[in-house]
């Protein structure tokens, strides 16, 4: 530790720390610019200049590393003067437009100009213009006549999404931040940018003079998307959600979210929402109230169930959906007498509930992370900020190798992180390729392979390379993706790596889909006893089929042929925030999204996420634990008295804190029964594009307007046109 003298006040803090790292922890505010947290320092705007005793000039309080003994002041005559020598050069040139900027409120420019720039300038020069830029939908550089050239927005492509789409061109007075070449700005994690910009050259298109940052309530909530489990703050205006900003937690996203979590809120807003009850008869849509809706449900299911038996009654729902959701949907199925429910719409193999499948690790951890071997995923574009934090820990030395095919990783810089070590085969050869490096680790090691894995396998260097860094590593994770979890061999390649895992000490888990297919399987939101898989399901078995948040068509292995399927049931009920599966189903009743429901979301790694909602439900939408409770009710089944979702969630995990879900140890893996290699089809997986991945996130127009979402939409297009 080193200790110098900050304003007077002894402060002791690492070696190699800087005087603004100090100053933060003595929780002394330097000004500053180009400074942030998680950046590497530029010192190119001189803001934070300070004081240093025996120091011939101010010096830059986020690139001067602290000394033994050192004397800072940062509030002394000579620091105040140059900080406002420093504002007063970065105003030359900055338009005078603060009311009609979108950064106004928030702007760090302004709050700084207010304690640190004068009531004129000394510069009457025609100040310079900088033309506006088009770079997707998502960022504005129409004023960039505002930049200070602080370069965070640089920094941060570079440093944190993996790919420097900005850079600044030409020198001087004539520098500017622009694409390259007049490309777009593509990352998926792209919004960030607006976050840190400092002043208001780079803003949000989507909510672009929608309204001023004072005018904005803030509520905390949880993203609904992918397995992050994202903290947010959405910021709401007259009972509407008018933008989504990150809410801190290093344990879970730090000060980053993706871009689906930050711009989908626009799909709740749009015209697909479903707003009020609607029966189909006579093949015509009709609006009724709630009563005429659920008592057509609760009667058409006692009807069918008394015809057919319980078990042809179902549940399909979207992991998406909050936990008590989830719960409340299972047991209205079994308390009926039906074990057919089930979240895997995406998966080929269906395997017994055994415990829960997760992450095997923390979220944190994968920042450092020695050694990561990722089996079928496209991780930048299915879990963007778990690669984040994977790019982290490559930039710090760690191996990261890959196992995937074409589709699932086209081209070596898809990661945006050097791989040490990468296959690309087909589906069909990833258990062939897995085997290949857990016969190099048995014969490293001069161990046996678990009987019933095969023994012959030839070993190449990329297996052995792999085995030898996985033998290595101290941190180390074996990672199976969204495609390893949708396999037709999935439970094969669970079984080899955990097996791998065992004899390397590394952890094993899935990057998991959803934001709650972790707490799906908790609750048992799938077959418990012999029940029907969501396969049998969307392969038209029953006769009468609840869709929780689902939308087969779209998040089903069945794809376009679900609908043929679920159309020859009696009776098909959607529920959902959206006008979703209007052609196949009999009723459509309004459940709340994310943002009008309280709730909970399980994360990957397990952490148990509870919100409350942020704004009321729009028309007559109902939160959805509500609709099933008063569904239950209908029905005269036990178990459906909750008063709040507080209730249901304590009637599901039990009283908190709960004890948490039952992971699967590796060893119960490790069943030579399933390494065989003929336990499945082994066709390409089933995946969801980075914008197609749930109802929410398909709606939202600014989103289905870039560059990830267009070539989703081409290859569609161009399937229709070949079929």
């Amino acid at each position: 530790m080193v200790e110098i003298q900050l304003d007077g006040r002894k402060i002791e803090v690492p070696e190699g720390s800087t005087v603004m790292h100090a100053a933060e922890k003595a929780g002394t505010y330097i000004p500053h610019f180009c400074y942030h947290k998680k950046l590497s320092i530029a010192a190119n705007c001189r803001m934070c200049l300070v004081d240093v005793e025996k120091a011939p000039k101010p010096m830059p309080a986020c690139a001067t590393p602290v000394t033994q003994g050192m004397i800072v002041h940062t509030k002394s005559d000579k620091a105040i003067k140059a900080q406002k020598s420093v504002m007063e050069f970065l105003l030359i040139n900055h338009p005078l437009d603060c009311p009609i900027c979108d950064q106004g409120g928030e702007c760090q420019l302004q709050d700084l100009a207010v304690g640190y720039g004068g009531s004129g300038s000394r510069y009457d020069e025609e100040k310079r213009v900088v033309l506006h830029k088009d770079v997707g939908p998502l960022i504005s550089m129409e004023e960039m006549s505002r930049c200070i050239h602080c370069t965070r927005c640089v920094r941060f492509g570079q440093e944190v999404a993996g790919a420097m789409e900005l850079g600044m061109s030409h020198r001087g007075e004539h520098s500017e931040i622009e694409t390259f070449v007049g490309m777009s700005v593509d990352s998926e994690l792209s919004g960030n940018m607006i976050d840190i910009c400092p002043v208001g050259a780079l803003t949000s298109k989507p909510f672009r003079y929608s309204a001023r940052t004072w005018e904005l309530s803030r509520r905390k909530s949880i993203s609904p998307h992918d397995a992050t489990g994202a903290n947010l703050v959405v910021q709401v205006k007259q009972n509407q959600v008018m933008r989504v900003l990150p809410l801190e937690n290093d344990e879970v996203n730090e000060c980053w979210i993706a871009d689906r979590d930050r711009f989908s809120y626009e799909a709740l807003n749009g015209d697909e929402r479903l707003t009020v009850p609607m029966l189909k008869q006579g093949g015509q849509w009709q609006e009724v109230d709630w009563q005429v809706a659920l008592e057509y449900v609760a009667n058409g299911l006692k009807q069918i169930t008394q015809d057919h038996g319980p078990a042809s009654i179902g549940a399909l729902v979207s992991p998406h959906s909050t936990l008590e959701e989830l719960y409340l949907a299972g047991l209205l199925m079994r308390r009926q007498g039906s074990d057919n429910v089930d979240h895997r719409l995406r998966c080929a193999q269906f395997t017994p509930a055994q415990g829960v499948r997760w992450l095997g690790t923390s979220i944190a951890s994968l920042s450092s992370l020695q050694t990561a071997l990722v089996v079928g995923s496209n991780l930048r574009k299915d879990h963007p900020l778990f690669a984040l934090r994977l790019r982290q820990a490559a930039r710090q030395g760690a191996k990261v190798m890959s196992i995937n095919s074409l589709k699932q990783l086209p081209s070596s810089d898809a990661w945006a992180m050097p791989l040490s070590h990468s296959r690309l085969d087909a589906p069909a050869q990833w258990l062939p390729a897995l085997l290949e490096v857990a016969s190099a680790l048995a014969q490293i090691e001069g161990v046996d392979l678990p009987a019933g894995m095969p023994a012959a396998v030839q070993v190449g260097e990329v297996a052995r390379a792999m085995a030898q860094a996985l033998i290595a590593g101290e941190r180390k994770a074996i990672l199976l993706g969204n495609a390893a979890a949708h396999h037709g061999q999935a439970q094969s390649l669970l079984a080899v790596a955990a097996w791998i895992a065992e004899r390397t000490g590394a952890s094993v888990g899935y990057l998991t889909e959803a934001a709650n297919t972790v707490g799906a399987q908790w609750v048992g939101a799938q077959p418990q006893s012999g029940g029907l898989n969501a396969g049998q399901m969307l392969a038209g078995s029953l006769k009468a089929v609840l869709l929780l948040g689902a939308e087969p068509e779209f998040d089903s292995a069945a794809g376009a042929a679900a609908k043929t399927a679920l159309g020859r049931a009696q009776m098909v009920v959607t529920l959902s925030a959206f006008k979703a599966n209007m052609d196949i189903s009999d009723v459509l009743l309004p459940i709340a999204p994310f943002t009008e429901t309280p709730g909970t979301f399980v994360n990957a790694e397990a952490r148990v996420q509870t919100f409350h909602a942020v704004v009321k439900p729009r028309g007559q939408a109902r939160p959805g634990w509500k609709v099933l409770r008063v569904l239950g009710n209908m029905l005269g089944l036990a178990g459906f008295e909750a008063e709040s979702t507080a209730d249901v969630l304590a009637q599901a995990i039990g009283a908190p804190p709960a004890e948490g879900p039952r992971f699967v140890p590796a060893a119960e893996l490790s069943n030579a029964a399933v390494f065989r290699g003929d336990d499945g089809s082994a066709g390409e997986p089933v995946t969801a594009s980075i914008y197609q991945l749930d109802p929410m996130v398909r709606r939202a127009p600014s989103l289905q307007l870039t560059a990830d979402a267009r070539a989703w939409h081409g290859a569609q297009h161009e399937q229709g046109v070949s079929a």
